[in-house]
């Protein structure tokens, strides 16, 4: 079977692009690449208590924060995130980094990103801090926990 294509979807500075939906997989797994440039820390620390996320590295060096402890996740290196534990990442380098993210079982989809987005977006235009409440709303509403 062949994926459905996948519009890039912007999200501050990062961008995801689908490349398995849970339509596509009758749930069972969501995998999506994502570019994360030199320089950022995002997202805030969360967990996910629906579902495991193993990213596997393509390009450049991330830091992820699991549960306090850091771990770089360069080419060819994979991370098993499990279900409730807090983490996060950062690009410390100067190089973009690209990796690709598999969600089991595929409960986390582009709609989620498309929500943050949205309310990031318009905090942005409007020169203000993002509306954190609506941001939790939008967590929750996907499996995701904020732990800030």
């Amino acid at each position: 079977m062949q994926t459905m294509a996948s519009e890039a979807i912007q999200v501050g500075p990062v961008t995801i692009r689908f490349r398995v939906e849970a339509e596509e997989s009758a749930g069972s797994v969501t995998m999506f690449e994502f570019d994360a440039p030199g320089g950022i820390a995002l997202p805030a620390a969360h967990s996910h208590d629906g579902y495991e996320e193993t990213v596997y590295g393509l390009e450049g060096v991330l830091t992820w924060t699991i549960e306090g402890r850091q771990v770089a996740v360069g080419p060819g290196d994979v991370l098993v995130i499990p279900r409730g534990a807090v983490h996060n990442f950062a690009n410390h380098g100067e190089t973009d980094a690209r990796s690709l993210a598999v969600v089991t079982p595929g409960i986390l989809g582009p709609a989620y990103f498309r929500e943050t987005a949205e309310i990031l977006n318009a905090a942005a235009a409007a020169g203000t801090p993002p509306d954190f409440v609506a941001l939790g709303e939008v967590m929750a509403r996907h499996g995701l926990t904020c732990a800030a």
